[in-house]
């Protein structure tokens, strides 16, 4: 749409009924705040600039609304007298001149470009305001939308409904778009005539059609248009955004066992064929090609799997782990900051940190790399084809080469050339007859304090 459009996005609420300490734009779906899923949106509808309405957490809320290719602009609101009050803190934006102006809220973080759209295709087709509404079934509580030949007459609120307009269940969202050429002078003439002596933006229908205005509606699915007021809401809509993301994915060609337990992150990006098995959680920055396969009960984040891979039951990538193709992280295993090569194996019970694992490599049961020395990480670096038995510690800065074999229960802590056999545990000794001896002491140790008690 070449028509020139500015987003005013309301976020300057004080949050009260969300006990909390912070701003509730700034709490978390799908690991990112709801701010910025409204400024995503707003992007998506090919709007490029933004007058961002904060109050409390300024600095924070417009921190969280900067994302790529989108211009913010913070407009501070230091008194609460309403939603005409609050988008009119824009003024000087609204000022510059755009063909729309698009109003929605920074606690809406369902909402997607689809409705945007359509409201400023109203706009370019005549429309002097174009209001986003709703249908619901359970339409108590909210604004009805009054349509007639074609053209919103009213926004009627519930208690001043008759009851023929409260059976409507065309309800009213708050978003608006507006023609950008009159919006200063329509938000000029909203009043503060109520009880509450605020301002209301929903005055702008009949504002607009007193002065000849044509004003009309659009549609949008009911669950876009949820708000978020408490933390029961905001579970609501997280349950909301896990429930449409699995939907997507698995349309796309992803398996997943029991969709319901597996929980995403905004940017969780997972390729065709692969397949995610229950209670599997995806931080920020996962990215699963096609094919790999991640078992129950894994947690990963900031990591790579590769083609063909396979992660758990109960693994953990951290941020930084890069698993290769047809590789193997498995049970009750962690990886940081790792390399796991082509075909190598890391089978269970492992810690890899700061680490490079060549292709073709076997880690074995209980092995860590000490990568930390109390103040600086340090590098591990395994080569192809290498063997590290179970239960060794490589204590980094280490090198072990190509093809090398390292006993079992080993501690390593200098380089290992490639293809050599390296120990580093103590000499086992035997003492015939000595458990025995130490199993009696024990026994009549025990057998003397039983007699003291009786």
């Amino acid at each position: 749409m070449e028509r020139t459009c500015l987003a005013v996005i309301l976020a300057a609420g004080d949050s009260t009924r969300m006990k909390s300490s912070k701003s509730k734009v700034l709490h978390p779906v799908a690991n990112r705040p709801m701010i910025a899923h409204v400024v995503d949106a707003v992007a998506k509808a090919g709007i490029s600039s933004v007058a961002l309405v904060v109050g409390r957490n300024a600095g924070e809320v417009s921190k969280a609304a900067r994302i790529g290719g989108v211009e913010v602009e913070a407009h501070l609101q230091k008194e609460r007298l309403g939603t005409g009050h609050a988008v009119l803190a824009a003024r000087e934006a609204i000022a510059r001149g755009y063909d729309d102006i698009l109003v929605t809220y920074g606690d809406v973080p369902l909402q997607t470009e689809g409705p945007l759209k359509a409201a400023r295709q109203g706009l370019a087709e005549g429309s002097d305001i174009v209001v986003i509404g709703f249908h619901t079934s359970k339409p108590a509580g909210y604004g009805r939308l009054l349509v007639k030949d074609g053209e919103l007459i009213a926004i009627r609120e519930e208690k001043d409904a008759t009851d023929a307009e409260r059976a409507v269940k065309w309800c009213n969202s708050g978003l608006m778009a507006i023609n950008g050429r009159k919006a200063l002078d329509l938000l000029a003439r909203i009043e503060n005539s109520n009880a509450k002596g605020e301002y209301y933006l929903t005055d702008l229908v009949e504002i607009a059609r007193s002065l000849g205005g044509r004003v009309t509606a659009v549609d949008a699915p009911e669950v876009e248009m949820t708000g978020c007021n408490n933390r029961a809401e905001l579970a609501a809509i997280e349950r909301f955004w896990q429930e449409r993301r699995r939907h997507e994915l698995m349309i796309s060609g992803v398996t997943m066992i029991a969709p319901e337990t597996v929980f995403l992150s905004h940017d969780t990006v997972i390729g065709q064929d692969a397949l995610i098995e229950p209670n599997v959680v995806f931080g920020p920055g996962a990215v699963i090609d096609g094919g790999a396969v991640i078992h129950a009960f894994s947690h990963i984040e900031g990591a790579h799997v590769s083609v063909g891979a396979t992660v758990g039951p109960f693994a953990r990538l951290r941020p930084g782990a890069d698993l290769g193709e047809r590789s193997k992280v498995g049970n009750f295993c962690e990886v940081k900051n790792g390399q796991i090569g082509e075909g190598a194996k890391v089978n269970h019970l492992t810690y890899i940190g700061d680490a490079v694992i060549g292709a073709g490599a076997n880690i074995g049961a209980g092995t860590i790399t000490c990568n930390y020395d109390g103040v600086n990480k340090h590098e591990t670096r395994i080569g192809a084809n290498a063997f590290i038995g179970s239960n060794s510690a490589l204590v980094a800065p280490v090198s072990i080469g190509d093809g090398a074999y390292i006993a079992s229960g080993s501690v390593i802590t200098h380089n290992v050339p490639a293809e050599a056999l390296a120990f580093g545990r103590a000499r086992q000794e035997m003492k015939p007859e000595r458990a025995k001896a130490i199993r009696e002491r024990a026994q009549a140790i025990k057998a003397a304090k039983q007699a003291k008690t009786e």
